[in-house]
């Protein structure tokens, strides 16, 4: 069955880096695009990046552009998430999740697979 397993969080503070990993397994990985989410206490699963099959193109939320970078390893069926410059309001869930179509969406219900999530703090 899919799996998507998170790693890689913790607690940094403001202006520290993260690197979220997600090993992927049960699928063939290089046919999908894949994404990261984020949610905060109290507040809605957010998109923050996706990255398509090659991992030729990504697109990102307006909030990390410039700050994060997503890439992928198809050899190695991994995705990843470089987080710079972090700020408190980053702190949350990180999530990675797999497409269900095709691009690079941006929607949560374009996404049909989801691994268990990493939390990320970040302190000011």
């Amino acid at each position: 069955q899919v799996q998507l397993v998170e790693s890689g969080g913790g607690l940094v503070q403001a202006g520290g880096s993260l690197s979220l990993s997600c090993a992927a397994s049960g699928f063939t990985f290089s046919n999908y695009a894949l994404g990261w989410f984020r949610q905060a206490p109290g507040k809605e699963r957010e998109f923050v990046a996706c990255i398509t099959r090659s991992g030729g193109d990504a697109a990102y939320a307006d909030s990390v552009k410039g700050r994060f970078r997503i890439s992928r390893d198809n050899a190695k069926n991994m995705v990843y998430l470089q987080m710079n410059s972090l700020k408190p309001e980053d702190t949350a869930v990180y999530y990675c999740a797999r497409t269900t179509s095709s691009g690079l969406p941006r929607r949560a219900t374009n996404f049909g697979s989801w691994g268990q999530g990493t939390q990320v703090t970040i302190s000011s």
